[in-house]
Order: C-alpha cells, then sequence, then structure tokens
C-alpha cells in the first residue's frame, strides 16, 4: 500500500486537492498515506489520525492535513474541528472514514475505495 501512495502522489497530490479514503479497518488506508506523503519530501513519519483526529504534515512540497472521521459522530464535530479553514489553507487535505460525512467533502474531491481482497491483498480503486 505504501507503494501505491508513493505512485499516486504524482498524480493526485496537488495544493487545495482533498482525497477521499473510503474502507474497513485495516484495508490500507494509513499505509497509503504514509507512502503519498513521503513521496511529496515529508520528512515525517505518518500515523492514524483515529484517536488525535487531525495530523499535519509540514516540510514536503505541499503541507498535509490527514483527517479520520471514524470516531466523529456528526458534522458539527468535523467543523468544530476547523475543517471550512483546513479547505482554504491551501494544503492538500486526505481524509480516512470521509463517507461518514460525504456532505462536507467538496464537489471535486476524489475519492478512493481501499478493499482487502479474500486472499488478503488490498486493492485501491477510484470511485466516481
Amino acid at each position: 500500500m505504501t507503494e501505491l501512495g508513493r505512485a499516486a502522489a504524482e498524480q493526485l497530490a496537488a495544493a487545495g486537492a482533498v482525497i477521499a479514503l473510503v474502507g474497513g479497518l485495516g484495508a490500507g488506508k494509513t499505509h497509503w498515506t504514509k507512502g503519498l506523503v513521503a513521496a511529496l519530501g515529508c520528512p515525517v513519519e505518518v500515523t492514524s489520525p483515529t484517536f488525535s483526529l487531525l495530523h499535519e504534515y509540514r516540510g514536503g512540497s505541499v503541507t498535509v492535513f490527514h483527517f479520520d472521521f471514524y470516531r466523529l459522530e456528526a458534522a458539527a464535530e468535523v467543523l468544530a474541528l476547523g475543517w471550512d479553514e483546513y479547505l482554504e489553507a491551501g494544503g492538500l487535505i486526505i481524509v480516512e472514514w470521509a463517507d461518514k460525512f460525504p456532505e462536507l467533502l467538496p464537489q471535486d474531491a476524489i475519492w478512493l475505495r481501499f478493499t482487502v481482497e479474500p486472499d488478503a491483498a488490498r486493492s485501491v480503486t477510484r470511485i466516481a
């Protein structure tokens, strides 16, 4: 998954973009994000923001704001994190569990589905 994230960086990682990640626990969302952030030249170790809800990665070619909506119960909680300000900040936003609050994401968000295959391999597909 890390290598897939690295490969995706060239196509998907642009300032102002929002990437919405959808998939179950252990499907590879955070590992994919690790690869993407590393490909942007950020020296910081990427970890899951499940408990902190948000991590910021600076030092690469684009600042990355990495959200995790898993533990949030209402859209108001996302807004209380400063969601609108992050959308306007000009960085790259990556959201794990984005399908919990799809109404908060911009129309042009890039949606990716992460799947654990029957043989335990992971796959990533773009959702139209």
